[in-house]
C-alpha cells in the first residue's frame, strides 16, 4: 500500500503580534490566533486523508516561549493524531532551539523529535519500508552544513530526509545549515522535507525536494495563500505531491489607481472596487489588505492630510465586503502636474526648497540613514527586508522615505492654507 504523509514547516506557533494588527482589536485577535488555526487545519487534514505520518521540518515554535497554554494546545493536537495512529516526526529549527517548551513538554509516544545527532527511524508501514532521517540543533545558530552528518540511505527503503536549512541563502532569513540543492538531489534520498524559508518552492531535479513555506503568514512580508504538501509514495516508489491550503488569513498588497479622481466618494468607491477584485482572487477565508494609493489626483493633498479618514472609509467598505481587513494605507498619490510648483504658491516653493536643498544635503541623509539602521538593528532578521536586501535597496528605501516625508509635510500645509482661506 502507498505511504502518505503531510509535510509542513515554520508554523511559528503563537508567534507574537507584529505592529500590523494593534490598531484593530478584531484583526489582532484574528492574526494572533491564526497560527493555532493553521495547526488545527493541518491536523484535520491528516485525519481526513488518513495519512501515515505528519512531518514538521522545524520552527514549530517562535522563540523563547514560556506559555504553558501553547504547550497544552500543541499536546492536545498531537494527541488527536496519536489516537488515530498517525506518527509525527519533528526536527528543531533555529526558533525551536530558543523555546523552553521544546525541552520540557511531554508528548505522546507516537511523536519522534530528532536529536542533535543524525538519526534514522525505520518503519515497515503498510507495505513499503520507510526510513525517516533527521537531526535538530540545540542552538539558534547553525553556520555549517548538515548534509554530511546525515546517515546514508537505507537500502531497499523509501528514504525521507528532514532538514531545516537556508539552502544557498534567501532574503530576510538567517543563514542556517546552508547546502546546495544539487547536493540534496545527489544524496540518494527519495524525498527531502525542508523547512526554514517561508516561501514555497519545489526544487526540480532527480529527487523530490520541497520547501513548503509556512502554513500561515504573519504580516505583509509573508503575503499570499499558504499551504502544506500532501505526499503519496506509491508501491512503485513514484511520488505525487498535492498542495493544500491551510492559511486562515491571507495578506495581500492591493494597488488603487486614483488618477483623475476629483471627488472623495469616487476615491472611496475605487478602493472598494479594488478590494472586491482582490477578495475574489483570495483563496483563504480572510483577506488582510495593504492598500497602495497611486496616481495624479486633485485629492492628493487632502488624502495625505486626512489619511485617517480615508482609512476609516476603506475599513467601512471592507466590512461591507465581509472577511476583508485593512492592514495599512500607503499614500503615493501626487497632485496634477499642472497645479504643481507655481511661484505664487508659497507651499509649493517650500516643497521645492525641501526637495532641492534639504534632501540633497549629505549630512541630513546620513542622519536619517543612521536612524533607520538603528531601528533595523532592533528588529528580528525576518522583519528587516522592508528597507531593502542590499545597499542599493536600502538607498532606494531612504530616497522614498525622504520624498514621502516632503510630500506629507507640504500636503498638510497646503490643506491648512486652503482651510484658512
Amino acid at each position: 500500500m502507498p505511504f502518505r504523509f503531510v509535510h509542513t514547516a515554520d508554523i511559528h506557533l503563537d508567534s507574537p503580534l507584529r505592529s500590523l494588527a494593534l490598531r484593530n482589536s478584531e484583526l489582532a485577535e484574528l492574526i494572533g490566533g491564526s497560527t493555532r488555526q493553521a495547526l488545527v487545519a493541518i491536523v484535520d487534514l491528516c485525519l481526513e486523508e488518513q495519512v501515515d505520518a505528519l512531518v514538521i521540518a522545524g520552527d514549530l515554535y517562535d522563540g523563547d516561549q514560556t506559555s504553558m497554554k501553547t504547550a497544552r494546545f500543541l499536546a492536545s493536537q498531537l494527541q488527536r493524531l496519536h489516537e488515530a495512529g498517525i506518527a509525527v516526526y519533528v526536527i528543531r529549527g533555529n526558533h525551536d532551539a530558543l523555546s523552553r517548551i521544546t525541552q520540557e513538554l511531554v508528548l505522546p509516544p507516537s511523536v519522534k523529535i530528532f536529536g542533535a545527532r543524525a538519526e534514522v527511524v525505520e518503519s515497515a508501514g503498510k507495505g513499503l519500508s520507510v526510513a525517516m532521517h533527521g537531526m535538530s540543533f540545540s542552538k539558534p545558530q547553525a553556520p555549517d552544513g548538515l548534509l554530511p552528518r546525515y546517515k546514508s540511505p537505507v537500502p531497499d527503503a523509501v528514504n525521507i530526509g528532514i532538514m531545516h536549512t537556508s539552502l544557498a541563502g534567501a532574503p530576510g532569513h538567517d543563514v542556517y545549515a546552508p547546502c546546495n540543492v544539487a547536493d540534496l538531489h545527489a544524496a540518494g534520498f527519495d524525498y527531502w522535507a525542508l523547512g526554514h524559508i517561508h516561501q514555497r518552492t519545489h526544487h526540480q531535479g532527480a529527487r523530490t525536494v520541497i520547501m513548503p513555506g509556512m502554513p500561515q503568514g504573519r504580516d505583509i512580508n509573508e503575503a499570499g495563500a499558504k499551504t502544506i504538501s500532501l505526499v503519496t509514495i506509491a508501491d512503485d516508489r513514484s511520488i505525487a505531491v498535492e498542495e493544500r491550503l491551510t492559511s486562515v488569513a491571507q495578506f495581500e498588497r492591493v494597488s488603487v489607481h486614483l488618477g483623475g479622481v476629483v471627488e472623495w466618494r469616487d476615491a472611496a468607491a475605487a478602493i472598494e472596487a479594488a478590494l472586491l477584485a482582490q477578495r475574489e482572487r483570495t483563496a483563504s477565508p480572510h483577506l488582510v489588505a495593504r492598500l497602495r494609493l497611486t496616481g495624479e489626483t486633485a485629492l492628493a493633498w487632502k488624502i495625505r492630510r486626512d489619511i485617517d479618514l480615508m482609512q476609516a472609509e476603506a475599513e467601512q467598505r471592507s466590512e461591507r465586503i465581509g472577511n476583508t481587513w485593512i492592514e495599512k494605507l500607503e499614500v503615493e498619490v501626487q497632485p496634477p502636474a499642472a497645479t504643481r510648483g507655481t511661484t505664487a504658491d508659497p507651499v509649493s516653493e517650500l516643497r521645492q526648497l525641501m526637495r532641492d536643498d534639504i534632501l540633497g544635503r549629505s549630512d541630513f541623509r546620513d542622519e536619517i540613514s543612521d536612524m533607520v539602521r538603528d531601528l533595523l538593528a532592533d528588529l528580528p532578521p525576518e522583519s528587516r527586508h522592508f528597507a531593502g536586501d542590499d545597499q542599493s535597496g536600502f538607498d532606494r528605501f531612504i530616497d522614498g522615505l525622504l520624498v514621502r516625508g516632503t510630500e506629507d509635510i507640504s500636503a498638510r500645509m497646503s490643506a491648512a492654507e486652503r482651510d484658512d482661506s
